[in-house]
């Protein structure tokens, strides 16, 4: 389209970049090494944790079966990260699985997964952590009783509001904001951690005896306990979404990994082990929110710092969902497959402002909507579909191009691993207990084919939506944006 070759000319009192004397616009690397641990761990550690111990343990019938689906999730986190941050290496650019597959598979399976994560996943589970804050930060306020779901939803389009401003202000906000979270969760984390240690001193084992009794062997149940704990994980992949913003990212993305996974996992399975501490399997399963009840039974009239830090953990959480689903929409758009002025950026702050606005806007009809109680199984259904396409495209690329330069390697071993455990999380539920809702889910992503030939394929761009694009560009002070050549 005209503004896609109109490049930023217009915009040189706010550029980073010069070449060939035209002023270029582009997001800046701000993302550091320490930001980098924040943005993982910090999007990871979110309600999750929280949350799923009880489902885990319901579809595993046993705490020793449980703490193994707990680790093994950590593990494939791991995996799955290692196998990104090689591709991450090699295909320095931002957008995470949608360029990979771009650039591995080509346009029509890329706007698949752009139209299917823009339009549906990333707003749908942003919609369900801020919905999660909400309830954690309404709850105190109405002791003994349910609170009403008016005022939740008020509070989770306030807290989507708050995360739109601070995203579009300024990216080195986002990233303090993401930091002091990530700390403050941690540290919320460390006290669930020293009160089981503490329980476990003074003789509180009677959950770890017989562990293994009642343990679940179906092939369903186990994929569906793993989709509940990888819940608690997900995040693992987001660093892979700001390439292009971070300092060094051929050492910066490794090293981030190498550090936040494996913190997250031990702290997980110690966070689980206080919890079965604290209260018995029967206990744990009939508790409507375990860290609410760990807190109860364990820090009495200080039981309120529980929730608390819940709150505060899933404001961290949607805050690092936000920056990168951000950053998702706006590199679809650069890249020709969602409209021209998602690809913009505002040409004083330098952020991608359009994309997040509309990730917002699409967040906030979901919370208002409806709730999202069976969102967990639907999210990691898409995304396990889309993460073993990912895998196959690194496998694709260490087999037929070895000679591709990259400075971080993953053996081969490992994304095979991660591509075999995404079949088998595809196609577990499918087989064990198929459901309408996964037929509509598939129907959904290949409805896209209906917009990608006439609107991407054969670029049929109506004349009024270059106006429309124009005043839009006019009114949010923003520019199309190049790429960093580096």
């Amino acid at each position: 389209s005209t503004m896609r070759k109109r490049k930023t000319t217009d915009s040189s009192h706010s550029s980073t970049g010069r070449s060939e004397g035209k002023e270029k616009l582009q997001l800046k690397q701000e993302v550091g090494l320490i930001s980098g641990v924040s943005l993982i761990a910090g999007t990871m550690i979110g309600s999750g944790i929280f949350m799923s111990p009880e489902w885990v343990l319901h579809h595993m019938g046993s705490p020793a079966s449980s703490l193994l689906i707990w680790a093994a999730c950590g593990v494939l986190a791991m995996f799955g990260a290692l196998s990104y941050a090689e591709l991450g290496t090699i295909i320095k650019e931002s957008g995470g699985e949608y360029i990979y597959i771009l650039r591995t598979f080509g346009s029509f399976p890329a706007f698949l997964f752009a139209y299917t994560s823009v339009i549906l996943v990333r707003p749908a589970g942003l919609a369900a952590v801020c919905l999660s804050f909400a309830e954690y930060a309404v709850a105190p306020f109405y002791p003994g009783c349910s609170s009403p779901q008016v005022l939740v939803k008020c509070t989770a389009a306030a807290c989507m509001l708050l995360l739109t401003i601070i995203n579009c202000l300024n990216v080195r906000l986002a990233t303090s904001v993401m930091n002091i979270f990530t700390a403050a969760k941690l540290l919320a984390l460390l006290v669930i951690v020293v009160g089981g240690l503490v329980l476990l001193a003074k003789g509180q084992t009677q959950s770890f005896q017989n562990a293994f009794q009642d343990t679940t062997a179906g092939i369903g149940a186990v994929g569906v306990a793993f989709y509940q704990g990888l819940w608690s994980y997900d995040g693992w992949n987001n660093l892979n979404y700001v390439t292009e913003e971070l300092k060094k990212p051929e050492v910066t993305l490794p090293r981030a990994v190498m550090i936040a996974i494996p913190l997250v996992t031990c702290l997980y399975l110690l966070v689980n082990v206080s919890y079965l501490a604290a209260m018995t399997p029967s206990e744990l399963l009939a508790s409507g929110a375990v860290a609410v009840t760990w807190g109860d039974k364990v820090l009495g009239s200080w039981a309120w710092l529980i929730s608390l830090s819940v709150a505060l953990s899933t404001f961290g959480s949607s805050n690092g969902t936000f920056f990168s689903g951000g950053r998702m929409c706006y590199i679809a758009a650069r890249e020709g497959h969602m409209p021209d002025i998602l690809s913009m950026a505002h040409v004083r702050c330098l952020t991608p402002s359009p994309a997040l606005l509309f990730t917002s806007a699409l967040s906030l009809i979901m919370i208002i909507s409806g709730s999202f109680t069976s969102i967990v199984n639907f999210f990691s259904f898409i995304a396990w579909l889309f993460y073993g396409m990912t895998i196959s495209g690194l496998l694709y690329l260490k087999i037929k191009k070895p000679e591709l330069p990259r400075s971080y390697k993953v053996p081969i071993i490992i994304p095979i691993i991660v591509l075999v455990a995404a079949v088998y999380l595809v196609l577990a539920p499918i087989i064990d207990q198929p459901t309408i809702e996964i037929l509509y889910i598939i129907l959904f992503i290949f409805s896209g084919i209906i917009l990608y030939f006439p609107l991407v394929r054969f670029k049929c761009r109506p004349r009024f939506l270059q106006r429309v694009t124009l005043h839009l560009q006019l009114f949010l002070e923003v520019a199309p944006t190049t790429r960093d050549e580096n």
